[in-house]
C-alpha cells in the first residue's frame, strides 16, 4: 500500500504520517518525486485502517498495490530512478556502457583493457575477480588480488569499477574494491546475499536468472530494496543477460521484450548483457544497438586484447576494435533514440 502526499504538504505533515503508520506496526519507504511524496507502506496492511489515513491533513489518496512487488514498482515511484556513481549517471535519458574482461588476468591486462574501453568512450570498466564456472576445472579468478588490480585500472582511467560477489562473506571484501557490487544470474535468488547487498552502501547490479520469470527477477530486487533507503536512492540496476530455452545456437536467448516490460512495471535502471545473452561475439555488437532501441538503460559487454587467449568466456569476448566500432555505432543511434542528443 502506498500513501500519496499532496504536493501542499509540509515536511511536519509527511513525518506525522510516517510516525503514524510505524507506531502502527508497519515499516514506511519515502519516495520523494518531483510533484509529490510517496509513503511506500510495508507489511500485511489488510488492517491498516485507509480511511483514517484518508482523513489525516496532508493525505491526497491511499492506494493499494496489487503487485507482489512494492518498492520496485511504478506505484512507488513514479519517476525514473537515476544513480549517480562518480561522474556517471544511470537512468533517465542515459544509455551507459559497462566494458571490460569477463576475467581479470593480469594487472597488465585489465589496466590495458581499461584504457582502451575508456578511449572508445565506455563509462564503467567491469572485471571478474571470483568466477562461478560450471566446470571445477575451469579458471576460477584471481580473487582479492585481482579487485586490486581492477581498483588500480579505475583509479589510473577514472571509471567506475564493478565486479561480482558470490556470498555475503565475500559482498564485504568486493565491496573495498568496486563502485558497483554485482549479482551474477545463479545467485538471482540467493535471498541471504540479496539482503547483505541491500544493506551496503553500494549501488547493486542485479542479473536475471536464466530460468527465472520477469515477477521472480523483480521479487529479487525487492529483496535489496528493502533493506536500501529509497528516500536518498533506490540504487540497484537491473540487467537481463537472456534466459535458458530450447535453442542451441546461441548460449542463452535474450529477452529483449523484457526490457520495455520491465520500464513499464518498474522504476529501475535495466540494462542488456548481449555477451553472456548470446555467446557469440559477431552478435554483441546487433544485439546491444537493439538494447538502446528498446529503450534499455545500458548494455554490459566483454572485451578482451586478446580473445583467442582468454582464461573465460574469450568467444563472447568484443576484440578492441570491435569495441570502437560499437561505440562508434551507439553513438550514431543515440542521437536517433536518446532525448538529450542533439540531431
Amino acid at each position: 500500500m502506498i500513501v500519496i502526499m499532496s504536493h501542499k504538504a509540509t515536511e511536519s505533515q509527511i513525518n506525522e504520517i510516517i510516525n503514524f503508520i510505524e507506531e502502527s506496526g508497519f515499516k514506511t519507504h519515502v519516495s520523494k518525486g518531483k510533484e509529490r511524496t510517496i509513503i511506500g507502506v510495508i507489511g500485511d496492511d489488510r488492517y491498516l485502517l485507509k480511511d483514517v489515513l484518508r482523513a489525516k491533513v496532508g493525505v491526497e489518496d491511499v492506494v493499494s498495490i496489487l503487485k507482489p512487488f512494492k518498492l520496485v514498482s511504478r506505484e512507488f515511484r513514479e519517476d525514473d530512478t537515476i544513480i549517480n556513481i562518480k561522474n556517471t549517471a544511470i537512468g533517465g535519458d542515459n544509455f551507459s556502457v559497462i566494458a571490460g574482461p569477463c576475467s581479470i588476468e593480469s594487472k597488465e591486462q585489465v589496466i590495458e583493457t581499461a584504457w582502451a574501453v575508456k578511449e572508445a568512450g565506455a563509462d564503467i570498466l567491469r572485471g571478474g575477480a571470483f568466477k562461478p564456472r560450471t566446470s571445477p576445472y575451469s579458471f576460477q579468478g584471481l580473487g582479492v588480488k585481482g579487485l586490486e588490480y581492477l581498483a588500480l585500472a579505475g583509479e589510473e582511467t577514472g571509471l567506475p569499477v564493478i565486479s561480482e560477489a558470490l556470498s555475503p562473506t565475500a559482498l564485504d571484501i568486493v565491496a573495498e574494491f568496486v563502485d558497483i557490487i554485482q549479482i551474477g544470474a545463479r545467485n538471482m535468488q540467493n535471498f541471504t546475499l540479496l539482503t547483505k547487498a541491500g544493506k551496503s552502501s553500494k549501488p547493486v547490479f542485479l542479473k536475471r536468472g536464466m530460468m527465472s520469470k520477469i515477477e521472480e527477477f523483480l521479487l529479487a530486487a525487492e529483496y535489496v530494496l528493502l533493506e536500501k533507503n529509497c528516500e536518498k536512492s533506490c540504487d540497484v540496476i537491473l540487467c537481463e543477460r537472456g534466459i535458458r530455452t530450447f535453442e542451441t545456437y546461441t548460449r542463452n536467448t535474450l529477452d529483449i521484450s523484457a526490457v520495455p516490460l520491465i520500464k513499464k512495471l518498474s522504476h529501475l535502471p535495466i540494462f542488456i548483457d548481449p555477451s553472456h545473452a548470446s555467446g557469440v561475439r559477431d552478435l554483441v555488437r546487433p544485439l546491444s544497438l537493439a538494447a538502446l532501441a528498446v529503450g534499455a538503460d545500458g548494455v554490459m559487454v566483454e572485451v578482451h586484447p586478446e580473445p583467442e587467449k582468454a582464461l573465460s568466456d574469450g568467444a563472447q569476448s568484443l576484440t578492441i576494435p570491435m569495441f570502437k566500432k560499437m561505440m562508434g555505432d551507439i553513438k550514431a543511434l543515440k542521437k536517433v533514440f536518446v532525448k538529450h542528443e542533439d540531431n
